[in-house]
Parts: structure tokens; sequence; C-alpha cells
């Protein structure tokens, strides 16, 4: 591959929210915008990711395909050339990577990873695969050679681990792998200092999370326009009778501000400024619950447009191309831990 690879992708089996279109799919079609022709994207489903905790596996394919195609109403541009869809599944040397890897990697670093300890605190059966989450993460970035791995602050540590884990592997084998920039040099090349969480509208110190958890406190882009707006104006604030962004005093108006500043493409700064020290909240939300409501309209008419087949074709097409650069990669490692021969 002659350009640097941007590697991003997000799990499949949870029907998709607000908060992940403004904190994970919005930012990857404004990367493929801002880079196009310049990069290539490898914008990958890790369908494999999506069961190292508990899910509807009777709904996993399809919920695949259903989510591939919001991201193309979102804006992704499949047609660009230097643009790649895959879903990691159907690439085996994901899996075989995950082994070799494995053997390379320390029970204590794993134990130590924050993601791990948060899911798996109030579990009495956890599962290996989410103990074992980061090294498969580290063979999606590694087979390709991604140097460029936008993530939210909760994967950061295990970008940080694929770094660890490639440099160990190339101080054995010199060469092997290429390995991502530093976490540091991330957030820069990502344009944001801090990512997008978008919080519950009815308990604003936690994130937005699928329905199933947080029924009334997360849209959902399935959700009717009608319905989304609703909850906007159930939405909890608290009573200082004050508007100000300020996510420690008042997290739920903050969160507001938040949505309707990403929502009307303007600087938070700006729509601060509008509403600093006002006392309505109910006018607040009313200006979010529009936003919301023309957002989801536009969104799922989009949506009703995306041409499955043609999508489909172009999965297909890009699963083939990279699945010889993964296996390519794959055997590169084989030979240097001498499962294949050299010659």
């Amino acid at each position: 591959m002659s350009k640097e690879v941007i590697l991003t992708g997000l799990r499949s089996n949870n029907e998709l929210h607000l908060g992940n279109y403004l904190g994970a799919i919005l930012p990857m079609v404004e990367m493929q915008k801002k880079h196009a022709g310049k990069y290539q994207l490898n914008m990958f489903i890790p369908d494999l990711h999506s069961f190292t905790t508990p899910i509807d596996h009777t709904k996993l394919y399809e919920q695949t395909l259903k989510n591939l195609k919001v991201f193309v109403a979102a804006g992704l541009d499949t047609q660009q050339p230097d643009t790649y869809i895959y879903r990691q599944s159907y690439i085996s040397a994901h899996s075989e990577l995950t082994w070799i890897l494995d053997c390379f990697s320390y029970f204590g670093e794993l134990s130590r990873m924050t993601e791990f300890k948060n899911k798996s605190s109030n579990s009495e059966n956890v599962s290996v695969g989410l103990f074992n989450y980061p090294v498969l993460m580290a063979s999606d970035i590694l087979l390709y050679g991604a140097k460029w791995v936008p993530v939210g602050e909760d994967q950061r540590q295990h970008v940080e681990f694929t770094r660890d884990l490639g440099m160990r592997a190339n101080n054995k084998f010199p060469g092997l792998f290429i390995v991502p920039e530093n976490n540091a040099k991330q957030t820069e090349f990502a344009g944001r200092s801090e990512a997008v969480r978008i919080r519950s509208l009815r308990n604003p110190d936690k994130k937005m999370s699928k329905s199933v958890e947080d029924p009334t406190g997360t849209i959902t882009l399935s959700d009717t326009p009608v319905d989304a707006a609703k909850k906007v104006m159930a939405a909890t604030t608290d009573s200082l009778e004050s508007i100000n962004y300020d996510w420690e005093k008042q997290p739920g108006v903050t969160n507001l501000l938040q949505i309707l500043a990403l929502l009307s493409n303007k600087p938070q700064d700006e729509v601060n400024s509008q509403w600093q020290g006002k006392s309505s909240y109910n006018e607040l939300k009313s200006a979010v619950a529009d936003v919301v409501r023309d957002f989801l309209t536009d969104l799922q008419a989009k949506l009703a447009q995306v041409d499955s087949r043609a999508l489909t074709e172009k999965l297909e097409s890009d699963e083939v191309a990279m699945s010889k650069v993964a296996s390519e990669t794959l055997l590169r490692v084989q030979q240097a831990v001498g499962l294949r021969s050299a010659a």
C-alpha cells in the first residue's frame, strides 16, 4: 500500500444512536472528505468484537448491514477509490494473527486494561473474549500497517497496547510490523482535542447507551422524529434556572448545548454565547428538539435511498482486496515465527 492507512470501525451488534452518529460516524465521514486522495481509509465492521459481551446473535448479521447503510446515508462515499469497507470475520487473517499475538502478550498488561475492568466488574462470568479484546484489536491494526487509528477515549489504551505489542514483535523480528503513531499524534491528526461523548438525556452523568439499557435517555437513529423530540423535551436538567456550558455543575444542560451545536454545524462557543445566562430550559429543549427532529427526518429519508445491492457488491469486492493484503502480512508473520518456510 503506497498511502498511509487510516483504520476505523464501529461495533455492529447494537442499534446505532445519536451518540454513535455524532461521536463516531460523523467524524469518519468528515475524515474521509478531509483526507480524500491523500490516505487510504479502511472502514471496517468489527463483527467479531460484537460478542465480547452478550448480544442477540440472531440479529448480528442483518444489523451489520443495516449499520453500514447508516454510514452511507451519513455521507460516506463508498465509491472513493482509497476507501475500503469490509467485515472483520470475512478475513480469517484477523483471527489467525490474534492467536500468534496472544503468545507475545502478557496476562498482566491485559488484566490492567481499564475497559476490561469496567465491563467485567459486575459480572460473575466474564468471557475470555472480553479479556482478549485488545489483542484482536491489535491484529485489526497491524495487519494493514495502519498508522492512524482515530478512537474514543475508552479505546486509547488499546492503541497504546497495540504499539507496545508491535514494537515488542519488531524487537524480536526486526521490521515485522508498521506500528501506529502514539495517542498524542493520533489526537492531533483527528483534529479534535477531545472526543465527542453524548450523554444520556435522562442520566447525563453517563454516556448515551443502547436503548434496552436506557430507552428514555437514548435517541436511536430509528426513532421517529416525533418520538425523539419528545425524549429531548423530557431531558433531565437541574434546578439552577440558568443556562451555562459546565459539565460538572450542569451536565444535562451542557449535553443539550453540545447536541445543538453539533447538529446545527455551529462552533460550540457560538452556541454557548447565544444561550449563556438564559433561564428558560424549556426554550433550550425546544430548540434542540427541532434540530433533532429535522436531523432524523433527513437521515431516515437518505437511508431509504441507499442502494443495498450496490453496497453489498462494494463490500464483497473490498473484502477480496483486503484479504490479499491481510494474508500477505500474516504470511510474513508466520515465516518470522517459524510456521512457514522463509524460502
